[in-house]
């Protein structure tokens, strides 16, 4: 019997996997996949509430598989899989929201966030969901952004995973399926669904910034470094990044921008070269581009492997078939003994 906990973890197949996707997850998951049950998947369904192109999803998916895999994933250890290809988690998703309130769904922050942006709405006004339903544009907002959590709880849900490393920005994703998960137990008196918590590596949680001087390193915001740029391309995005006029007087506060450039570094770059950068900042002989430089290059040492073996593995259909058919056979069996508990307690039983 496998005791093991179930970790789970889906990425979005939206684009490319960047630097922050590599220390906030993939780093993790390969970390995660000797000590528990680690199931990682890759979220086409989640992806659809933005409408890509068909063909634009295909390839997504295939380069998020392939980043996964270059990144160190094991198949043998962890199961590997497409959400899609798990269709128990389509069905649950449609019982699940009948217990699932609209007015608990149109509060959470991030379902707010995407709506503002979907309807070019610029207010920060609490009454977004008036503005939402009393839309007169052509703009909308589907159903799919709306019932996002319910989604993402079915995802953790039907898997009966105990533990699921998420953000500071999907914490209340997660707090929802606790909470529809106690509904549910509650409602038919059963305790079919474990309550899921946080995964913690300990310590503060990895925040990569991004090279534009603000915020997380986001492909939304346009200001990442991708696991597969190119060596000349990440040159060149890294003696781009926004800094300052440098320091007047010894030992100045760090700018944001500046400090962003030596959170990266931290992560990339040996302990005493980071002192080495932080020293010439207090005493103000810093040369930004002598830090760009080393910077560029100790992410290359990171990424050029691994972009190496993305190209490989992308080329490799055979490969990725047989790894992601091993991964749905997996994650099927669990997911259709949960589905088979949760349709019987609702009362969805066969006459014949």
């Amino acid at each position: 019997m496998n005791e093991k906990e179930i970790v789970l973890s889906g990425i979005r197949a939206t684009g490319n996997l960047h630097l922050g996707n590599y220390f906030g997850a993939l780093s993790k998951f390969v970390r995660m996949q000797d000590d528990y049950d680690s199931m990682f998947f890759i979220a086409d369904l989640h992806a659809l509430t933005t409408n890509p192109s068909p063909e634009e999803l295909h390839v997504n998916v295939k380069n998020i598989v392939s980043e996964y895999l270059a990144a160190g994933v094991d198949p043998e250890k962890a199961t590997i899989f497409v959400q899609s290809d798990v269709p128990e988690v389509s069905e649950l998703y449609l019982l699940l929201n009948m217990h699932v309130g609209i007015g608990e769904l149109m509060r959470t922050a991030s379902f707010k966030d995407k709506a503002r942006k979907a309807l070019g709405i610029k207010s920060d006004s609490e009454d977004i969901e008036h503005e939402i339903i009393g839309s007169e544009t052509n703009k909308r907002v589907n159903a799919g952004l709306l019932t996002y959590p319910t989604l993402m709880a079915v995802d953790i849900l039907i898997q009966k995973a105990h533990k699921v490393p998420v953000g500071k920005d999907q914490e209340q994703h997660l707090e929802l399926t606790r909470r529809f998960a106690r509904r549910f137990n509650s409602f038919y008196g059963v305790d079919l669904f474990p309550e899921p918590t946080n995964f913690d590596f300990g310590g503060q949680p990895v925040k990569v910034p991004g090279l534009d001087g603000s915020g997380k390193m986001g492909k939304s915001e346009g200001n990442c470094i991708y696991l597969i740029d190119e060596e000349k391309v990440l040159r060149k995005k890294v003696m781009r990044a926004t800094t300052d006029e440098g320091p007047k007087e010894p030992n100045s506060p760090v700018s944001l921008p500046v400090q962003n450039l030596f959170t990266l570094m931290e992560l990339t770059s040996a302990p005493e070269v980071v002192q080495q950068f932080k020293d010439a900042y207090a005493d103000c002989s810093i040369r930004y581009g002598d830090l760009k430089k080393q910077l560029a290059e100790d992410i290359l040492k990171i990424t050029l492997p691994i972009r190496q073996r993305i190209l490989d593995i992308r080329n490799d259909d055979a490969y990725i078939g047989k790894v992601l058919r091993q991964g749905a056979e997996r994650a099927r069996e669990r997911a259709a003994a949960t589905l088979k508990e949760a349709r019987e307690v609702m009362g969805i039983r066969k006459f014949y």
